[in-house]
């Protein structure tokens, strides 16, 4: 199905093309690894390797120890060509942590035991020893901007990063197996909860959630509440900035950070619901130029598969209609595709996939011990 994919994403890009826009997307992708006798890792080798297999991203160290994270180069490329780095790079990087010496890499939503170095709150020191295990959680996070064909980015200039982030929220709870494809994914949403890692996933809403929640649209200021956009202007000859400038409409984007690492993520999949979010913001942004004036609560379930009382995420894409119905609806002008429903083989084809995964593996817990 992978060509049947591209194609469906190319063609959705030539819909914003039509309309004088440009769709821009980056990954980042969260991950770890193990080594023996305390091997170092020669990350910069991995980079240069990364750039040799053409993959248009950088690999660098995360939070916790041992943990690092995939992040895509911004040079503007197609979400089709964002899309084809993450797939190889998720691809890649464990035969690279591998010529290493990483004895193992982890790509899945919690690596359960994996150090004890917590947090120290209110301390110089950011990690401390401690008897207790802490399960470290790995998130897939997608950024999202929209250019104009004066190469203005949209997401500041324009009440169309609030209909983009609206439209994210409205399909992300029914489409949620798309970006949390297995059963650890909901136990990763619920770390906070579970196993009273507070303090080292301080955000106030949620896990990610930054100071604007799980999907949202950052213009002055970022996660953090930092400014965006900040560059290097001066800096000193010990190698300390200590002038800026700042231009963060440049930087202005919609970040949907609800995704969790996993084999299973499908970034072509993932493109599509992005960019199918896009046109449809497009859309009552041409009708309504003002912003939209309320917004929907996404509030994610806490299963792959059906518990008493809820519905799994499985179970909720089955049901939901927006995903195969919009595919058909941008598509049914892509050579070859007329009298056919390929959004619904697309949908069914990933639903027979993650079900048959979900038969065999009834926890993907990976222990780091």
């Amino acid at each position: 199905m992978r060509d049947s994919h591209r194609a469906i994403i190319q063609h959705l890009i030539t819909k914003l093309e039509n309309l004088r826009l440009k769709p821009v997307m980056h990954f980042e992708l969260e991950g770890m690894y193990r080594t023996r006798n305390n091997t170092t890792i020669d990350f910069s080798s991995i980079n240069n390797s990364l750039k040799s297999l053409g993959i248009l991203g950088t690999l660098k160290k995360e939070y916790w120890p041992f943990q690092w994270e995939f992040v895509s180069d911004f040079l503007g490329q197609s979400p089709l060509r964002e899309a084809d780095s993450l797939a190889q790079a998720m691809l890649h990087i464990p035969k690279l942590f591998a010529q290493q010496g990483a004895e193992k890499v982890f790509l899945c939503p919690v690596v359960w035991q994996a150090t004890k170095a917590k947090y120290l709150p209110e301390s110089s020191v950011l990690f401390g020893n401690n008897n207790g295990m802490v399960h470290v959680p790995n998130a897939i996070q997608i950024n999202i901007s929209v250019l104009d064909s004066n190469k203005n980015n949209l997401m500041a200039e324009s009440p169309l990063g609030e209909w983009v982030q609206f439209h994210l929220l409205k399909q992300s709870l029914a489409c949620c197996l798309l970006f949390l494809p297995e059963n650890d994914a909901f136990r990763r949403l619920q770390l906070r909860s579970l196993f009273g890692l507070d303090a080292e996933l301080s955000s106030p809403f949620e896990l990610s959630g930054g100071h604007q929640g799980s999907i949202a649209l950052y213009r002055e200021k970022g996660k953090h509440n930092q400014l965006m956009g900040q560059e290097p202007l001066l800096i000193n000859s010990k190698a300390e900035v200590i002038a800026y400038i700042q231009d963060w409409r440049k930087t202005s984007r919609v970040e949907h950070r609800l995704g969790a690492t996993s084999a299973l993520y499908d970034p072509y999949l993932n493109t599509i619901f992005i960019l199918l979010a896009v046109l449809d913001a497009v859309a009552d942004w041409q009708q309504s130029p003002t912003e939209p004036t309320s917004f929907v609560d996404c509030q994610l379930p806490t299963t792959l598969t059906n518990s008493v009382g809820e519905a799994g995420a499985i179970e909720l894409f089955e049901q939901e209609g927006w995903f195969a119905t919009q595919i058909d609806h941008y598509c049914q002008d892509m050579a070859g595709e007329k009298n056919h429903s390929i959004g619904n083989q697309v949908k069914q084809h990933y639903l027979r996939m993650i079900k048959r995964h979900a038969s065999h593996n009834h926890s993907q817990q990976e222990l780091w011990n």
